[in-house]
């Protein structure tokens, strides 16, 4: 796996060890949900977001390499991806898809090729 999709960009704004559960999240085209979980392990950093009634009952896992800008003061992430790209993505499953390499694989997979 390419550790640049896995990892923050410099410009976004991220703070190692900053508490981001709760955080809202925004597509480039409008708010998905919230933070449910996130992790921020070297070359394999992510964060699950539930899109609550949005789509009922769904969570994603989304590379940080999405991850366009943290804003602390308004507790928002802003996502380089779009409300439909996030909507068709793999679905999340706590407990069974964190380290299960080929899931991992297929999320980047999904969003490397989804220009395409």
């Amino acid at each position: 796996m390419g550790t640049d999709f896995w990892g923050y960009a410099e410009t976004s704004g991220h703070a190692p060890g900053a508490e981001l559960i709760g955080y809202r999240v925004e597509a480039s085209d409008g708010h998905i949900g919230k933070i449910d979980k996130y992790s921020e392990d070297v070359g394999r950093s992510y964060i699950v977001v539930d899109t609550g009634p949005w789509i009922f009952g769904h969570r994603v896992l989304l590379p940080a390499g999405l991850v366009v800008m943290i804003d602390p003061a308004d507790e928002t992430v802003h996502l380089a991806a779009t409300k439909a790209e996030i909507k068709d993505a793999p679905p999340f499953e706590s407990g069974q898809h964190e380290d299960d390499l080929p899931y991992l694989q297929l999320v980047e997979r999904y969003y490397a090729n989804r220009h395409m």
